[in-house]
């Protein structure tokens, strides 16, 4: 069975991909921009989507903007920033109603993809640079998205063992940039940022819905005009070995200890033995029948929550949890247990076909949305590999004990994280 058919379309600095099918009585399109992670940037980069969609050359006005998009049967577009690996993507969203669903046989979705390209390449300018009123708009509730993640204790205990473990390395950057950088940014240089990023950035289209082909290659070379680019290099993943452990123990005024504990896996989504690392994982700490869960949370009552979760373009495994400050070395030494009971092959050939059977059944979900289906083709846009969910679901299948223990073998505990608490917080 083919779960997920994709056409390609390559056109001057721009590759487009386009999902035809009739799950969704949507059309979703995600405009992707991917570029190395850099202190220099990742900043501005995320801050300069967001104003973007405040306005046009021929919108100018947010209010006049929204209103527009009513026109568009609620059409609805936003921005995100993520990280893969040492790479940081900027995607913009526009979801739609499909204009064959509709009473009113409009052309909804080439007026969609012409906002789509005016919001991108046609932006609202004053004087060779963004709008001032809008910069400085967005500077604020950037200031307050990244101050989010230093309120929520569970983010932010993430944020610091990334940090820790990742010191001097890209990939230790924060998604959103960094609150110091935010003064210094000025319209012009946001602007200067902002044209640098089209002219370079690796660019993907992403459309997904009940469409037609020729439509989408006709409307795709006359309104998303790029430029021919270097390919984006890619940073190179960290392999080095014998890594010394380290602790890094911070005190907050919070009630709940968090402990966080990263691995490096030394093995990438681009790896042969990629699947075998998933279903580690799985095993470990991904789903409430593995280890952690059962025998941290349930048996030991240590923790409020114990999960472990891949980042698999960077090659990292971590262990996220919530203690009572009291049992931290309790837990500290349980999970040690469990990691190395994986290591040495301590699991059931039954856990083995539980696990598969969940991660199948997350990765079908997944492709049941539009936005899903985009992101999880993507993945293989950042890393080429040449996969697809037919040929991972197959390798998954074919994926033994040994390998599981093979793969397992190769991770090594990096850093141990704990936030904790203050006596008689709240």
């Amino acid at each position: 069975m083919t779960y997920l058919q994709e056409k390609t379309l390559d056109t001057p600095g721009l590759h487009t991909h386009i999902v035809k099918t009739e799950k969704f009585k949507t059309v979703t399109i995600l405009f992707k921009m991917l570029a190395p992670l850099s202190k220099d940037d990742v900043t501005m980069r995320s801050l300069f989507p967001h104003v973007l969609l405040r306005g046009t050359e021929k919108m100018p006005k947010t209010g006049e903007l929204r209103a527009y998009f009513d026109e568009l049967y609620g059409a609805t577009v936003s921005a995100d920033m993520a990280k893969k690996g040492e790479n940081h993507i900027i995607t913009f969203r526009l979801e739609m109603a499909n204009e064959k669903y509709l009473k009113d046989q409009t052309p909804l979705l080439e007026k969609g993809i012409a906002l789509l390209s005016d919001l991108l390449f046609h932006p609202y300018v004053e004087n060779g640079a963004f709008s001032q009123l809008y910069v400085d708009q967005e500077k604020r509730t950037l200031k307050q998205r990244i101050q989010a993640v230093y309120d929520d204790k569970m983010r932010y205990s993430n944020l610091r063992l990334v940090q820790e473990m990742c010191k001097g390395e890209p990939y230790a950057l924060h998604v959103n940039g960094e609150m110091e950088d935010i003064e210094t940014i000025t319209a012009q240089s946001l602007f200067e940022a902002y044209k640098h990023a089209l002219q370079t950035n690796q660019l993907d289209l992403y459309v997904v819905g009940d469409v037609d082909e020729q439509d989408i290659s006709r409307m795709v070379s006359q309104y998303f005009k790029t430029s021919d680019r270097e390919p984006v290099k890619q940073h190179a993943e960290s392999t080095s070995t014998q890594r010394e452990a380290k602790e890094v123990i911070d005190e907050e005024d919070v009630k709940q200890g968090k402990l966080n504990i990263g691995f490096r896996t030394h093995t990438t989504i681009a790896d042969d033995d990629y699947p075998a690392l998933h279903l580690f994982n799985g095993i470990f700490g991904g789903f409430s029948h593995s280890k952690l869960f059962i025998n941290v949370r349930e048996k030991a009552s240590l923790a409020y929550y114990a999960v472990s979760r891949l980042e698999s373009f960077k090659g990292l495994m971590m262990v996220m949890s919530g203690i009572e400050v009291g049992n931290y070395q309790q837990a500290v030494d349980i999970i040690k247990e469990q990691f190395e009971a994986m290591q040495k092959g301590d699991f059931s050939n039954e856990a083995i076909d539980q696990t598969k059977a969940v991660v199948k059944n997350q990765l079908l979900e997944t492709i049941d949305t539009s936005y899903g289906t985009a992101e999880y083709l993507y993945q293989h846009a950042v890393v080429p590999t040449g996969e697809t969910l037919d040929s991972f679901l197959e390798a998954l299948d074919r994926v033994t004990k040994e390998d599981i223990i093979k793969v397992g073998q190769k991770i090594e505990w990096d850093t141990t994280y704990f936030l904790k608490g203050t006596e008689g917080a709240s």
